[in-house]
């Protein structure tokens, strides 16, 4: 056997300094680290049997190819809860599986759903936005992450879903264990323990909710996903149950990511908040945002065959960590790219949706919060100021947000 050639140790180590804890307040001097290893935007290591991408063209030729599979390594991840629980979701098929769970999904989630939840949008913003400001008044602290972020994407989602306004708290819990797992990162005994219970708990909740749904319909996502069929085929309960967490927990984490995230980040650009306070509405605002934050960071794909990628050939089996922060930052794609600026006529080629068969279900759904939530706050809030430019995150380096962002609301 031809041994396989090493890599340049200092590569190596740009690699690992990524899963550094250290590294979620600011990953992005780390990312151009690894860029800098990275021919055609291409890192191979293969002794890690591994690609890391950084290049846009690079990670959206992997993210487009029907050889890059998703969720590849649950099959073999241990038979936890949480694990047979993410195992269902269309995240993690691939092929004729996947074209008839988004299928069907899609059949209730349509852009007419979508745009009709607008003046929803709008009226939980400003409810929230009413009740933060009367907080202020009174001499309390605003945490813009309890106050908006966490409950606005929760009620909107719950509502489309046609769940109970009451048990918010429990699914936005539920919302975090499933992206704690999602994140893969640092997961202690306890942790794994506490995301298995929730997942027995959300299995309870949905126990034999689709054919309830089917006999006794009512308004919302969840009866149009249980009723939902394609040539004879639907929604199994499991698959139920797995596709409405998916959309509860994507439907939630990222966006609640994005809105602290982009405050932050606009805090240490004043000039594009004066533009935005200047013009609320100016289109372009939630692509730029999306761009530059990147709510998720990285995904990941295993190759059911040989790729060639930018110059670069990765045999089969190869792990290819597809790096959308990176590539969302691409100078070759978007020149000077730490920069937000509302006029950038190619935005839009972001990646923070992905791309190809995996591309967002929800990505409409999220545009719409950003752009009500960004235009709210810079209309109501000119003044607004963040009080700490470097906020404790959550310890998930994939869907990666601060855990708290305390702000004065009036200046």
């Amino acid at each position: 056997m031809t041994p396989r050639p090493a890599s340049d140790p200092r590569a190596l180590k740009a690699v690992e300094a990524l899963y550094s804890p250290a590294a979620l307040p600011d990953p992005h001097p780390l990312y151009e680290a690894v860029r800098a290893h990275s021919p055609g935007g291409v890192l191979h290591l293969p002794e890690w049997n591994a690609a890391f991408l950084t290049g846009h063209a690079a990670n959206r030729a992997a993210l487009s190819s029907l050889l890059a599979l998703s969720g590849q390594g649950m099959g073999g991840a241990p038979a936890s809860d949480g694990v047979r629980l993410l195992q269902g979701m269309m995240l993690w098929r691939n092929g004729p599986d996947h074209r008839r769970l988004r299928g069907l999904v899609e059949l209730a989630f349509t852009p007419r759903v979508v745009e009709e939840q607008r003046d929803l949008v709008r009226a939980l913003v400003h409810d929230l936005l009413d009740a933060a400001q009367a907080r202020e008044a009174a001499g309390a602290e605003v945490d813009l992450v309890a106050a908006l972020a966490h409950p606005l994407p929760a009620r909107v989602i719950m509502t489309m879903l046609g769940l109970g306004g009451g048990d918010e708290e429990r699914f936005v819990r539920w919302s975090g264990s499933v992206a704690e797992l999602l994140g893969g990162a640092n997961q202690s005994a306890e942790l794994l323990a506490r995301i298995d219970a929730d997942a027995r708990e959300m299995r309870a909740y949905f126990r034999d909710l689709a054919g309830e749904l089917r006999a006794r319909p009512r308004p919302g996502l969840l009866s149009a996903l249980a009723a939902a069929q394609d040539g004879g085929e639907r929604l199994s309960g499991d698959e139920l149950l797995s596709n409405a967490v998916l959309l509860l927990t994507a439907g939630h984490e990222t966006t609640s990511n994005l809105i602290p995230g982009g405050l932050l980040e606009l805090a240490a650009q004043p000039a594009a908040w004066a533009a935005l306070t200047a013009d609320p509405r100016r289109p372009g605002v939630a692509d730029e945002l999306l761009r530059v934050v990147s709510p998720v960071q990285l995904d990941g794909r295993t190759l059911s065959g040989p790729l060639l990628l930018e110059g670069t050939p990765l045999p089969a089996g190869t792990q290819v960590q597809v790096m959308l922060a990176a590539a969302n930052r691409d100078p070759l794609v978007f020149p000077d790219p730490a920069r937000l600026d509302w006029t950038r006529p190619n935005a839009a080629r972001h990646l923070a949706f992905a791309a190809g068969p995996h591309y967002c279900l929800g990505a409409s759904l999220a545009r719409l919060e950003i752009t009500e939530v960004y235009a709210a706050l810079a209309a109501r809030f000119p003044r607004l100021r963040v009080l700490d430019p470097r906020p404790p995150f959550k310890p998930n380096p994939v869907l990666r947000g601060p855990a708290e962002l305390k702000v004065r609301l009036d200046g």
